[in-house]
């Protein structure tokens, strides 16, 4: 059969077409992206603004019409932090279902987790072991650990890489001073949770996810996307640490002539890279692994699971 998965996401809109079946691998049949940045819509009262939500409104409607042009059975619509936080969350739920018929699923932090990690021992298999993952989103940071295909322990922290730039770095390139207080405040934030993991036991295997970690993997060395998702992507801690102070002195226009940094990500990058420095540092993780799989996979696994055996 063939399925959607539609991920409105802090950062981007995406849809994404599998063909699928319980028991095999689902394979991408089409994918369709919006950049609508909607951590960077809030409002002063935490509310996504009239033009934000006429602009979510008209984006769902396009990936529903795609969904249905491209044959899929059914798609599964979810929504992460940015409309999960948002204050007037319900209005914009009640608009979508009243424009476009489509019911958003709203995931909570520690959700998005467990499906992320999901996702991630599915593509990796048990020889992994104890797995650690992270994930850095538009708006959160989610970091899961586990030995089995539910994480023994799994959170969700308010790091996303569109939220801390457009909220902490307003310049461009950013000061000096508020890269250091962001860099301070993200490890204060991280450290608070790093004792509910270590008590669990040392990773075997630290892997991570999303555009940020891909990205910088990228300019750190790792290979093109064209080069197909088998091709094994590391991001070293050290390599990580030698561009920090490199993407704080680029403006976002330099860091979009960066390898694979896209114009659109790449005002958050900065954000993105002190998130994940902290986060190896303080886990203690010298390489991590790219996981071509995330979210939108976890939420198909989840759903071929729970379908009847034939």
């Amino acid at each position: 059969m063939r399925l959607g998965v539609l991920d409105v996401g802090s950062n981007t809109v995406h849809l994404l077409a599998v063909d699928a079946h319980r028991g095999a691998r689902p394979l991408p049949a089409y994918s369709h992206k919006a950049e609508l940045r909607l951590a960077e819509l809030l409002q002063d009262d935490g509310a996504i603004g009239p033009e934000g939500v006429d602009r979510l409104v008209a984006t769902v409607a396009d990936a529903v019409r795609a969904a249905e042009e491209k044959g899929c059975e059914d798609v599964l619509a979810f929504a992460t932090s940015a409309v999960r936080e948002a204050t007037n969350a319900d209005h914009v739920l009640a608009r979508v279902r009243a424009e476009t018929g489509t019911d958003l699923q709203v995931l909570t932090g520690a959700e998005e987790a467990r499906l992320t990690f999901l996702a991630a021992r599915r593509w990796f298999g048990w020889s992994a072991g104890r797995l650690l993952v992270l994930d850095i989103g538009g708006g959160s940071l989610e970091i899961a650990y586990g030995v089995d295909e539910a994480p023994d322990a799994a959170v969700s922290l308010p790091l996303g890489a569109g939220r801390l730039t457009a909220g902490r770095l307003p310049g461009d390139p950013p000061d000096a001073l508020d890269v250091r207080v962001l860099r301070r405040d993200v490890r204060a934030e991280i450290a608070r949770t790093v004792g509910e993991f270590s008590r669990l036991g040392r990773p075997d295997h630290t892997v991570a996810t999303s555009k940020t970690f891909r990205q910088l993997a990228r300019i750190g060395g790792a290979a093109r996307s064209a080069e197909g998702v088998y091709v094994q992507r590391q991001l070293s801690r050290a390599a990580l640490e030698e561009w920090v102070p490199k993407l704080a002195a680029m403006t976002a226009e330099q860091r979009a002539g960066l390898p694979g940094v896209s114009l659109g990500r790449a005002p958050q990058l900065l954000a993105g890279a002190l998130v994940a420095e902290a986060a190896m540092d303080l886990f203690d993780v010298d390489v991590l692994e790219i996981c071509p799989w995330a979210l939108r996979e976890g939420v198909i696994l989840r759903r071929l699971d729970r379908m009847p055996a034939t």
